[in-house]
């Protein structure tokens, strides 16, 4: 390969609010922490054990403010972005961090104004005959015979 790759893709759960910084000139910056769990089962116990990592994601600009208005603790999201390593000083010591800088990012659930997302809090999912939402009727199957296996 003639290039690098810088790239990282995670599906997990928000660990905290998004904490927003504003800078001079319009410019936001957010950052909050997002788990993921690897879960399997020890061969030898039979016990299923789960390891959570956590990972600092960092959001820019209108990003950082969606970010802010409709994620909350708990959310499941989709982020894309590129490590980005940074070194920072605390009482005279010197500290390192990694984080996530998205690029792109997917909401997978949210518990926020589910209004704004696109559909009114009380509508169903899925719509039915009776339903003033204009949902399209939902068809009736023949039901399938028991003795067969196959769905066709």
């Amino acid at each position: 390969m003639a290039g690098t790759v810088n790239k990282v893709i995670l599906i997990g759960h928000l660990g905290d609010e998004v904490k927003m910084h504003y800078f001079e000139g319009g410019n936001a910056i957010g950052r909050f922490p997002i788990a993921t769990n690897e879960t399997y089962t020890n061969r030898q116990t039979g016990e299923r054990i789960t390891n959570t990592e956590w990972h600092n994601i960092v959001v820019r600009n209108k990003l950082a403010e969606i970010c802010e208005k409709y994620l909350t603790k708990g959310d499941k999201v989709y982020v894309e972005g590129r490590l980005k390593n940074r070194q920072y000083e605390v009482d005279g010591q010197k500290r390192y961090t990694t984080e996530i800088q998205v690029q792109d990012m997917t909401f997978l659930s949210t518990k926020k104004d589910p209004a704004a997302m696109g559909r009114p809090a009380e509508q169903p999912l899925s719509g039915n005959p009776a339903s003033p939402t204009g949902a399209a009727p939902q068809v009736n199957q023949t039901p399938m015979n028991d003795d067969d296996d196959l769905p066709f």
